[in-house]
């Protein structure tokens, strides 16, 4: 049985949206206020995590910004593990650009990839489908990169849920000079 891992960047006050300025929304950019130093370790922690993927799923704008920068032709250690991964994305319709993926329409086909995969099933951004995989139980771990900037506006992580839904820290990792990760258990 596969792990699905929900890996976030965030800011302080859990934001998610526009960390890159790329939806122009006047809160965005916040990514981009850490120096090269945090940025490169960001980057390694983010390598590491490629590595121990067997897979990545996706809601289909999250996928599509992956193709929208550039991930398919990127060259690089990182860039061949995210290609060589099967990736999965969640739609209703059909999604082209990487020759690994294949589409899912619904929480219950996820529900079936996670008993078909063994090893960690990797979920980058994708606001929409993350709230469904914590609303249905199935995310099994948060990895949370914490940024330090308040936003004060904007998509936010945890939207409303129909319940509480409880974790525990596992891990806590300093990473370069001002951002940390925290790692939580779902359930």
């Amino acid at each position: 049985m596969g792990k699905i891992i929900i890996s976030e960047n965030v800011t302080l006050d859990g934001v998610v949206q526009d960390p890159t300025g790329d939806e122009d929304t006047g809160r965005g950019s916040w990514f981009t206020w850490i120096g090269e130093q945090d940025r490169a370790a960001w980057a390694e922690v983010e390598h590491e995590e490629a590595l121990g993927a067997e897979a990545l799923l996706m809601g289909r704008l999250t996928y599509a910004y992956f193709l929208r920068r550039g991930w398919p032709s990127r060259t690089g250690e990182w860039a061949d593990r995210l290609r060589s991964l099967p990736k999965y994305v969640v739609s209703s319709s059909a999604v082209s650009g990487w020759d690994t993926t294949t589409v899912l329409t619904g929480i219950d086909e996820v529900a079936k990839l996670k008993e078909e995969v063994s090893g960690e099933i990797i979920v980058y951004g994708s606001g929409r489908l993350v709230h469904d995989l914590i609303e249905h139980d199935l995310a099994d771990e948060l990895r949370l990169m914490t940024y330090p900037v308040v936003v004060g506006a904007g998509r936010r992580l945890f939207p409303e849920t129909s319940g509480v839904k409880p974790a525990r820290l596992i891990g806590t990792r300093a990473v370069g000079d001002s951002l940390a990760l925290l790692t939580y258990a779902m359930r």
